[in-house]
């Protein structure tokens, strides 16, 4: 079983992927981590990055045909990124699509302790994702439509979001 996680940043994706594969016994893959890999390559900050992304399409592409890639390829895995479900679903992929949602003052709050970051930096790297999005696909990946299963991380824990997601499974794969 293929499981896309999607959500904003600081939703709890990474965090409840990694919980998620290591509980389940799958193979974990971050979109995010290649993404800043890249933005290492090219020797620029993760805001600097996205916008140069915004007049850069072929990152993105090359990004979403790794990850589509893999998801053809492999099987009990949990794939985090904010297109990992839309591409899951625009490809016919059968996977269990999650969708973390989290308000904003918790992922801010949360974005913030993890990154040492501010409230600027975080509002314009999501304007920057929403309109290459937008610009490269047609799409906004907030749209719940693309989704088996939607998650408010607000007041959960991780374990219970994890807990959650495999019962939802369970009954998925019946």
């Amino acid at each position: 079983m293929r499981i896309a996680i999607s959500g904003k940043s600081g939703s709890g994706k990474t965090t409840i992927g990694h919980m998620l594969a290591d509980k389940l016994n799958y193979s974990f893959i971050s979109g995010g981590y290649f993404f800043r890999k890249k933005a290492e390559e090219y020797k620029m900050d993760l805001l600097t990055f996205n916008k140069y992304s915004e007049s850069h399409p072929e990152i993105d592409y090359d990004q979403d045909s790794m990850l589509l890639d893999f998801l053809k390829k492999n099987d009990n895995i949990v794939i985090e990124s904010r297109l990992s479900a839309y591409i899951a679903y625009t490809n016919n992929i059968k996977a269990l699509k999650v969708y973390l949602y989290a308000s904003d003052d918790v992922r801010y709050k949360r974005l913030i302790e993890r990154d040492k970051t501010d409230l600027s930096f975080l509002n314009e790297r999501y304007r920057s994702e929403i309109l290459r999005y937008m610009k490269f696909y047609g799409i906004d990946y907030n749209n719940y439509i693309y989704y088996d299963l939607i998650i408010d991380t607000d007041k959960k824990t991780p374990e219970e979001i994890v807990n959650n997601i495999i019962e939802f499974k369970k009954i998925k794969c019946r």
